[in-house]
């Protein structure tokens, strides 16, 4: 995979699709990578550049400078960076899980992004989300307690309970992916070093509330792509709707991640919201 120095260090990226076409940068979660869009990228329309950044979020490859911003802020601005160092314009921006990228226009740094989808994902104050969110940052407390996480995760009866992963996918994660966001952060301690950086950030929920609100002041156009789940609530949902003047839709019989629950309605709503 190709890769853009950024401050913060190496970002590595995933490029599918038209390399001439208009850019679409898909984002993933925390403790995931590219392989997250992996059963819905196929499906998404042709005619797009498809960028997937993988962010030192835990399921990275390639450890970040050792002097690195991972901070909340810190880490959107790996996302304005990574906007900046490939020189994209007219962007869209699909956001899911991890709400960073929903602090970039309070930053002022939304300036190449002219559409934006916002999946299931943190917003306002509910930074780390619901009781998973809660679970990851108990377990973020050090490198070994995330190692401990990570071996967890791989088992596939211990990560569909309820209290562990199955609040955020409705249906059972292929095992393959699982163990793509998971082998080289096993493997390397200053990966798990990244990740703890960022899950001690501050999370102050007004300030939060206040930053995600800027989404008002942004001038492109939005579809909320949301799913009935129970970490998420449907309330940030439709205030996000309001706030951008978005569509909001539904995808059906999933949870957070809504392109590995559903691929192909997923697929469907962001093909048709980038066509119209």
């Amino acid at each position: 995979m190709p890769t853009v120095d950024v401050t913060a260090g190496p970002v590595e990226y995933r490029e599918a699709g038209d390399p001439t076409g208009p850019p679409v940068v898909l984002l993933h979660g925390l403790l995931m990578n590219d392989a997250q869009w992996e059963p819905a990228l196929p499906l998404l329309p042709q005619g797009f550049r498809y960028l997937l950044p993988v962010l030192p979020l835990g399921g990275h490859r390639i450890p970040m400078r050792s002097d690195a911003d991972l901070s909340l802020t810190g880490m959107a601005g790996i996302v304005a960076d990574f906007l900046d160092a490939l020189e994209l314009v007219d962007t869209t921006l699909v956001v899911t899980d991890w709400g960073g990228p929903l602090l970039l226009t309070d930053l002022g740094r939304d300036k190449r992004i002219v559409r934006m989808v916002i999946c299931p994902s943190e917003a306002f104050d509910n930074f780390p989300p619901g009781w998973p969110g809660r679970v990851a940052w108990l377990a973020s407390r050090n490198t070994f307690t995330v190692a401990m996480a990570m071996r967890q995760l791989r088992i596939g009866w211990l990560r569909r309970r309820y209290l562990i992963f199955g609040q955020m996918a409705r249906h059972d994660v292929p095992q393959h992916i699982v163990e793509s966001w998971f082998a080289a952060g096993l493997t390397d301690p200053r990966l798990r070093r990244d990740l703890v950086k960022y899950c001690r950030s501050r999370f102050d929920g007004a300030e939060l509330t206040r930053a995600t609100n800027r989404l008002a002041d942004f001038d492109g156009s939005v579809l909320v792509l949301w799913s009935h789940n129970p970490v998420m609530p449907d309330e940030h949902a439709k205030r996000l709707a309001e706030l951008t003047g978005a569509r909001l839709r539904y995808v059906d019989d999933a949870y957070v991640l809504v392109m590995l629950d559903q691929p192909e309605a997923t697929a469907a709503e962001i093909g048709a919201f980038l066509t119209s």
